[in-house]
């Protein structure tokens, strides 16, 4: 009984291959609607690749004709379940371009903007890409935003956020470690700017006081004239160092790095007063 199941099984998976070999060689104009419908077959019994070959020798076929919406979204569709992002956003753009009045085209702008998103890498890599996913899910909530799909967009925009939030906080710390220290100040600066939220604010406003901290440390006793007279280096760093110090202690008093800041602190503070008895 079982090895008849198997057999049966077997030549049934074999006739199914071999009626999608014969429609794949296929010619002529009888063939074209019948590697639609194949194809159809396929794609809603989840064969994407299968179907997706099918219709692309037909695509050109249909071109100008009533069925050429049903089929270019399919295509379209079987591209992003084949999880061949490049192509499906590239071909779901073209859909909403072509078909503005379709009642898929809304699904069709959504999932164009979220190959974009499928698209964007760790956020260790340069994210370039993350940035047009952005672009794209932000453009697609302006056209559609009474859609259903707003929400999930939105869910997106805030994980691809992260992501250049996580990169723009690792390139800051990689200054500080490498002991590019105004480099350091300045990246971490912009951090806190664009993302005044971040759970990472933190250790940002840490490593910025650190950072500023050692550049005033290390900077030579240099003089130099502004406007208000007669200033020196050094000490317009040390008072930058002791404000971002100040800072921290106020808003984070339990911080896990108080004690270190409470010894930057100290130091800042003694090196100030060297400049008490100067002019």
């Amino acid at each position: 009984m079982n090895k008849f199941f198997y057999l049966l099984v077997f030549l049934t998976v074999l006739s199914g291959c071999s009626e999608y070999q014969k429609a794949l060689k296929a010619d002529g104009e009888s063939a074209i609607g019948d590697k639609f419908k194949m194809g159809e077959e396929l794609y809603n019994a989840g064969k994407f690749s299968k179907a997706n070959r099918l219709f692309a020798q037909i695509v050109p076929n249909y071109r100008g004709k009533p069925q050429a919406e049903k089929l270019m979204y399919l295509y379209s569709k079987s591209f992003y379940e084949m999880k061949d992002y490049y192509v499906a956003g590239y071909q779901f753009e073209r859909f909403a371009s072509s078909y503005p009045k379709s009642e898929k085209v809304e699904e069709a702008s959504f999932l164009s903007a979220k190959s974009a998103y499928q698209l964007s890498p760790v956020y260790s890599k340069d994210q370039k890409e993350t940035k047009t996913a952005i672009e794209k899910l932000q453009d697609f909530i302006n056209l559609f935003p009474e859609s259903n799909y707003v929400s999930d967009a939105n869910v997106l925009i805030q994980e691809l956020d992260i992501k250049l939030e996580n990169k723009a906080y690792e390139i800051a710390k990689q200054y500080n470690q490498i002991s590019d220290y105004p480099a350091s100040v300045r990246s971490f600066d912009n951090f806190i700017f664009e993302f005044p939220g971040s759970k990472l604010r933190e250790d940002a406003l840490f490593y910025r006081l650190d950072s500023a901290y050692k550049l005033a440390l290390n900077s030579v006793e240099v003089k130099r004239t502004v406007q208000a007279g007669l200033v020196y280096l050094k000490k317009e760093r040390l008072e930058t160092a002791k404000e971002y110090s100040d800072g921290f202690k106020k808003l984070y008093k339990n911080s896990e790095h108080i004690d270190d800041v409470e010894k930057m602190a100290s130091e800042i503070n003694k090196e100030l007063e060297i400049y008490s008895t100067k002019s």
